[in-house]
């Protein structure tokens, strides 16, 4: 009897002197939209190489991510009401594959992040105001480099120096 008050009282004064277990926040999972121009089996090999990268970089889908898909699948109609949705599921970023996939995202939000994978002239399609600040809520990459067209029309004529003229669309 005598061990059991003793154990009783020990467990109050342990329970009493030790502060209350905090429970952990779960950690937030960031969520990324993904709106593509084109059927799925067309992207599947740039959207596995960004997935792959985005492991590379500590972020595994499903653990510390969520991937929206939305594929419009070649009707171009379908991506403003794909861009809504991604808006509606409150992704922390939109990555548009191409500008017509921008522009929907930029329609559909003027908060939420727009990263567009390639674009050879954002400016001039008025995806951004600049390519140095791109302002706004949209950035990304641009295949258009004016200052090497030097260097590419001086390697046309080293590898074809017979050639007199050169026309460029």
């Amino acid at each position: 009897m005598l061990k059991s008050i003793l154990f009783g009282l020990l467990t109050a004064v342990l329970l009493t002197a030790t502060p209350p277990a905090q429970a952990q926040q779960a950690a937030r999972i960031s969520r990324i939209g993904l709106l593509i121009n084109a059927p799925a089996s067309v992207q599947s090999t740039q959207v596995e190489a960004f997935r792959r990268r985005l492991r590379e970089l500590g972020y595994v889908e499903g653990q510390n991510i969520l991937i929206e898909y939305r594929y419009a699948d070649g009707k171009l109609e379908r991506l403003p009401d794909l861009a809504a949705d991604l808006v509606r599921l409150k992704v922390d970023v939109i990555v548009a594959s191409a500008p017509r996939a921008v522009f929907a995202a930029k329609k559909a939000s003027t908060t939420i992040p727009i990263v567009f994978a390639i674009a050879t002239d954002p400016v001039g399609l008025g995806l951004v105001s600049s390519l140095a600040r791109p302002g706004g809520n949209i950035t990304g990459f641009s295949l258009m480099a004016p200052d090497l067209d030097g260097k590419r029309l001086e390697l046309l004529k080293e590898a074809f120096p017979t050639v007199a003229r050169v026309a460029f669309l």
